[in-house]
């Protein structure tokens, strides 16, 4: 094992956004098992901040992978297109419609049925478009368009903290 390997070789997987969870939890089980820094108590202290290391290489690799918008853009980051979330904000113009249409039907909603229903449809939506990130590049190769679809997810994701903060607060004020 190198700590330079990419978190796909890390594991053993091919470089591919569609992943078998079990199966990833399996190896990551396993890489920890033959990591864990307690194999290597009586090699000394050097040996256990080496097994250290690899501990946090394997877990921080796992956490991104498991996770299927962290997944999706450290795929298009290994293909050489970056995500530039902070700088690259530009959106095609039907997606940006939708966000406006889901803000207002957010200001709108009068309680926690109108707040859940809305949360359920933006789940569907966010989960047809992780189908298109799989299919930009698992299939079509299109790591451009994948780039836009995760930055476009980003946004999705806040969008549901919102929602989840606004079912908070639904809650406690009950």
């Amino acid at each position: 094992m190198n700590l330079a390997d990419d978190d796909y070789t890390l594991f053993g997987l091919p470089q591919q956004f569609a992943l078998d969870r079990a199966d990833l939890d399996a190896r990551r089980r396993d890489l920890q098992a033959r990591v864990h820094p307690d194999r290597f108590a009586s090699e000394g202290a050097a040996a256990q901040r080496l097994a250290m290391q690899w501990a946090v290489r394997v877990n921080e690799a796992w956490q991104r992978l498991k996770d299927p918008l962290s997944r999706g853009a450290y795929l298009c980051e290994l293909r050489g297109v970056a995500i530039n979330a902070e700088r690259n904000t530009a959106m095609p113009a039907a997606f940006l419609m939708q966000q406006m249409a889901w803000r207002e039907a957010l200001d709108e909603a009068d309680g926690q049925t109108a707040v859940e229903t809305l949360d359920t449809a933006v789940a569907a939506d966010e989960a047809a478009m992780f189908a298109k990130l799989a299919a930009l590049l698992d299939e079509d190769q299109d790591t451009p368009a994948a780039a836009v679809q995760v930055r476009a997810l980003m946004f999705v994701a806040r969008f549901r903290q919102d929602l989840a903060r606004r079912l908070d607060a639904l809650d406690a004020a009950r």
